[in-house]
């Protein structure tokens, strides 16, 4: 069976991507890595820089980094199970009565945010069900796997190649224009630091950046590790 075959192209195609759904999974039940990002990216500066400038809120910079650690937990719990909680997410400043952090702009881009990462998980369940059903046919045919060469050359040489096209572009350029297509036009997703503390807890978009540099380092090993055990495991006849 020919590695064009496209039997192949499931099981290879079902094995990137569940290795991309279990690196998601694992990154997200670490909050994406937010406590070492807040230090790499000085998240404690920024928000001492426009967390008194905020328009609509007041005194955020009068709280610690456990609050802060403990608010975008609290978003991560939101966006992944219960979105309609967001808008209970509170702040406590030293000085000054409790305040909710998200305005409503923000809880409904949050909210959009939160039926993306279903269609996600949807897509991810598909993609371990896709691996499995054509993985055990495979099986069961006896077929020799593609050389794992060309299985590596193909993966890597289509994520330099995007990679590239992100930095000839620019990042963030993508970044917005990932937001423009995947987000309903007529909900707001662009928000200003000093509108937005959602926006200054997080340092978007660099952030983001951050949590995709982790992903796709976490996505790379969990693939190149369970591909290795198939290797080791497939026999190419039995």
């Amino acid at each position: 069976m020919r590695f064009t075959s496209p039997l192949w192209i499931v099981f290879l195609l079902g094995h990137w991507l569940a290795s991309g759904f279990a690196s998601w999974n694992l990154l997200a039940s670490a909050d994406f890595g937010y406590a070492s990002a807040y230090q790499v990216l000085d998240i404690d500066e920024h928000i001492a820089t426009y967390g008194p400038q905020n328009r609509y809120r007041d005194n955020f910079a009068l709280t610690d980094k456990d609050q802060h650690l403990e608010l975008f937990h609290q978003i991560n719990i939101a966006v992944h199970q219960r979105p309609e909680t967001l808008g209970n997410i509170k702040y406590y400043p030293s000085q000054g009565a409790s305040q909710t952090l998200l305005t409503e702009p923000e809880a409904l881009h949050l909210t959009d945010v939160a039926l993306l990462i279903d269609k996600v998980y949807w897509l991810g369940w598909l993609a371990i069900i896709a691996f499995a059903i054509s993985a055990t046919v495979l099986w069961q045919l006896n077929a020799p796997l593609p050389r794992p060469r060309r299985v590596i050359g193909s993966v890597l040489g289509a994520i330099f190649a995007t990679l590239a096209l992100v930095l000839v572009v620019g990042p963030k350029k993508v970044f917005y224009y990932l937001h423009t297509w995947v987000f309903p036009p007529e909900h707001p997703w662009f928000f200003y630091y000093q509108d937005s503390l959602m926006t200054t807890l997080m340092k978007a978009p660099d952030l983001f950046g951050f949590i995709a540099t982790l992903l796709l380092g976490l996505w790379l090993i969990i693939w190149a590790s369970s591909l290795y055990l198939i290797i080791r495991l497939w026999p190419s006849t039995r």
